[in-house]
């Protein structure tokens, strides 16, 4: 007989969390069956700001699979910000997924972080989460790499 239980577990940026790996591959075999095998396959990606001696500050981490690169977290210290470095790394991830083989860039950020940021590198608002969190919204955003235009779901900001 099945059952469901509810389990507290690491946080949400932890990778090993209790049963992720067994549905994950049984989402990953489910994916792969509709889309092709290895479509979903998954190569991290880091570009990393670090001092002098070498300790990272910041960076943008993420991922690429299905096509995409998909940009998980994305942190620049405010003694570091408006000095050009969030568009270095971001147009060096660009240039990785291009290398990659990907054609677009999608993430996700808040409307109290960089939504402008992201507008002025060409993302495009593909949907938002209002009051996530509470007077705030949240943002899906997307950039095609590839010169194809981004779909008519597109929404502006």
């Amino acid at each position: 007989m099945s059952r469901i239980t509810v389990e507290e577990a690491p946080g949400p940026f932890e990778r090993d969390q209790v049963g992720r790996d067994e549905v994950w591959s049984g989402l990953l075999a489910f994916n792969e069956a509709a889309s092709g095998p290895g479509s979903f396959a998954s190569r991290p990606l880091s570009v990393l700001l670090r001092d002098e001696a070498g300790a990272v500050l910041g960076g943008l981490v993420g991922r690429s699979y299905s096509g995409w690169l998909y940009v998980e977290l994305f942190h620049i210290p405010e003694a570091h910000r408006r000095a050009g470095l969030g568009r270095e790394m971001l147009t060096l991830a660009e240039r990785e997924a291009v290398a990659r083989g990907c054609v677009g860039v999608r993430l996700e950020t808040y409307s109290f972080q960089a939504p402008g940021f992201y507008a002025r590198m060409g993302y495009t608002v593909v949907g938002r989460l209002r009051d996530c969190p509470p007077g705030h919204t949240r943002f899906s955003l997307a950039k095609r790499l590839d010169g194809v235009p981004l779909e008519e779901f597109a929404c502006s900001t």
